[in-house]
């Protein structure tokens, strides 16, 4: 292996290595992004069953044009 045959092979890593940093971010940041997603279904739904006690057809003539 020559000079230039070398040089080739460790551009070739370190290429390889920014893809694998990049891919290793992408997971983190949907990892994060599915953390995120599963408190917000948690806390609509902890809003729903605190409205299961409210007394039925209240609210539902509420005047929301104003």
């Amino acid at each position: 292996m020559g000079v230039a045959g070398l040089a080739h092979a460790i551009v070739s890593s370190q290429g390889g290595l920014k893809q694998l940093q990049l891919a290793a971010s992408f997971e983190r940041m949907n990892a994060d992004q599915g953390a995120a997603i599963a408190k917000l279904v948690d806390s609509a739904q902890a809003s729903l069953k605190s409205l299961a006690n409210v007394g039925a057809g209240l609210g539902g003539k509420v005047n929301v044009s104003a």
